[in-house]
Formats: structure tokens, sequence, C-alpha cells
């Protein structure tokens, strides 16, 4: 675990998760971490949403969900963004993006959970010439933007994510709604895709798996993919652990160009149709091992919203392992909102985020503009 604390204003900063065995969620659990969780059930009736669900420190892991959100686009070990922008065929793009869509499914740790972003928090890394914004634009539901863009590559991603939890007895299932655009402007392709759904099992055997389907579309290139997460059978066994499958296709003639196979935890192949050839476009071990915790580069430019700095103190009491300092520290953060929530409803006022419009219809559900076309270089880097 990588923590990094400046005085004046505190931040601590750690370890993304990754598949490098990273403690930076299970050294930092209880014991007894099944019958923990179901003692926090044992009040809630099946098909409760859990959006408004306050969770104790005890099982969170030392960092907000807005900074895990970020470090799915920023810490990677291998640039695929880069290789999206790079190739020459619209078909390579293509199935770089869905290499690159794959790459952001990052590995869940039963019974640990991040923080709940508080309204207004912000996030902002860089790694590179990329640079990464985001903001919790709405508390409940919890909305969070993300823009991120690379002035080097060309490179432009626009991403809101809206979960919704809800309990069915034995599991929790939470489906990430949101649009998701990857923009490579130096060909004027735009990559719309979805997110899969989190599901948390308890019995018979605990897990957490990443599940459902994906669908990612070219509209400029008339190139889609459909891809299907699968999980573990009830009973913890079976080769669908992790496992992705699915094809690329043309949408005008509906012509199957690539079978999608393998698990994104390790590897994942394209067949081509037309000659049998397996070819391997996405290797976990290569893009998600020796991932760094991003580091200040200048404490001076650090926001007071920066996520690493809200939940400081928080981070810093799980850390020792000091679960009841944690969980009052966490109570002091969840007040100052609340309080600041009554202020604005005393005086008439409506929050506005600082750096995106949202909208929200019941046909496309939250929408996210950034207001800036470029996001500047951040104060928070990733050592590369």
């Amino acid at each position: 675990m990588d923590l990094q604390v400046m005085e004046g204003k505190r931040v601590v900063l750690t370890k993304p998760l990754s598949f490098d065995g990273d403690s930076s969620s299970a050294d930092f659990r209880p014991p007894n971490i099944l019958q923990r969780v179901l003692s926090l059930f044992k009040n809630v009736r099946p098909g409760t949403d859990l959006t408004k669900f306050q969770l104790p420190a005890i099982f969170n892991i030392p960092k907000s969900h807005l900074q895990c959100f970020g470090e799915s686009v920023y810490c990677i070990g291998d640039n695929i963004l880069s290789k999206c922008n790079s190739l020459e065929s619209p078909v390579e793009r293509f199935t770089s993006v869905v290499a690159w869509s794959i790459s952001i499914t990052r590995p869940l740790i039963f019974g640990s959970a991040p923080y709940n972003s508080i309204l207004g928090e912000t996030h902002h890394v860089s790694r590179g010439s990329l640079n990464v914004l985001l903001e919790q634009v709405s508390h409940h539901p919890p909305v969070s933007a993300l823009h991120a863009t690379d002035e080097k590559e060309n490179v432009e991603i626009i991403w809101c994510q809206h979960p919704v939890p809800k309990f069915y007895g034995a599991s929790v299932e939470a489906e990430v709604h949101g649009k998701k655009q990857l923009k490579l402007l130096n060909h004027k392709e735009t990559y719309e895709m979805n997110s899969p759904k989190l599901c948390l099992r308890f019995l018979p055997v605990p897990g957490a798996d990443w599940v459902g389907d994906v669908r990612i579309k070219c509209k400029e290139t008339g190139l889609e993919a459909e891809l299907t997460y699968r999980a573990n059978s009830l009973i913890g066994f079976g080769r669908n652990h992790r496992a992705v499958r699915g094809k690329i296709y043309d949408s005008s003639s509906s012509k199957i160009l690539y079978e999608i196979d393998g698990h994104w935890d390790r590897t994942v192949t394209a067949k081509d149709i037309n000659n049998g050839r397996s070819t391997v476009i996405y290797n976990a071990k290569e893009v998600l091992s020796g991932l760094k915790a991003p580091i200040v580069k200048d404490m001076q430019e650090v926001w007071a919203s920066e996520s690493a700095a809200v939940w400081s103190e928080v981070s810093q009491h799980i850390l020792n392992k000091e679960w009841g300092k944690a969980t009052e520290a966490k109570k002091a953060v969840e007040e100052k909102q609340r309080k600041q929530l009554r202020e604005r409803e005393s005086a008439g006022e409506t929050w506005v985020p600082k750096h995106f419009s949202i909208s929200y219809s019941k046909e496309n559900g939250w929408d996210c503009s950034p207001l800036l076309k470029f996001v500047p270089p951040a104060p928070i880097v990733v050592p590369l």
C-alpha cells in the first residue's frame, strides 16, 4: 500500500485495484466478513433499492467511488487508447476499442466497497498527456461524470455513470446506467458503449462479479460488438469465472467478422471468421499489472473538493485499522454535506455542477456534458 500524506492540506492516495494481489482492499477488511455483510441486510427486504444505503466504515476501502471510477481510465500499464487511435483500418480500431472497453473492467473484492462520493466531490488526475476530471454531479440519485482528453493523441472520453443497486435476498445487483463515449477525433469516430452489471453474491459461495451484456457501436463505420460477461456457477466452480464472450459484426449486413472469447482477468482473443485465425487482443497481465498510485505534483493546486482530500482522515484511519475513528470521520464528512444541503434549501438555492452540464429524461436517462473542450493538466499525476 502506497500512501502519501502532505501537511496543511491532507491528501491520502493509495494503489489502484489490480491483479497483483494488491492489499489495498484485502488487508483492511475485518474478520468474519461474510457474517458481518449478512448482518447488514438482515432487516432489508428483497427488491429494496440500496441507492441511499450507507455502509459502516469497516466495510470501506480507503478511497471513494469517484477515485475507483477514474482509476479505470488513468491507471493502466499499457496505453490502449494510443493503439485505438493509431491503427489504420476501421476494423482494427474497433477491435482495439473493444479491448479498451474490457480493460476498464476492474477486480472486485467481496465485502469491501469505496465511499459514496459526496455532491460536488472532484477527482483530477493526469497520466502522461491524458488528463482526467471527474465530478459527483448528483448525490440522490448518485451520478458521476467523467471527462478525459489527450491532446497529443486527439482522444476524448465522456462518461456518465449512475449505479442502481438492489437487494435480492442472497445477492445484491447493481445496474450501471449512463452513456459512455470514446471519441477518436483524428478519425471523426465516436464509440458508444454501456457497462456490465455488478453482482455481489452471498450464498452459497460469496463472490463479486461483473455480469451481463455490453454493446459497443460506432455509427460512422457501422461496426458493432456484443459482449457477455459471465460469472461463476452458484457453487463457485466452472470455466465462466470472469469470462467474456461475444462478436464483432457489420450492422449494415449483420455479417459476423470476429468471435470474442476469453477472460477479462487473463486474455481475450478475436477469431477472424474469414480465415479462422485467433489473435490476442487483450492481455490483463500487460495492461493491469504493476499499476502505480498517483502522487501529488503540486499541492497548492489541489482543490478542496478533491476526493483524496475530502476523505483523507477516513482513509488514514482505515489504513491504521482504527475502525471507530474511521466511522466518526466518515460521519463528519456526511454531516457536513447534509448541513450544506440544509443551508441551500433554506436560502432557496439549487446546486449546480462546476465542470459539467447535466440533464435527465426518462427515455435517455442522465446525460453529462463537459463545460470545457479539454481537461487541463492535474496537480495529481500517475508516474509513468
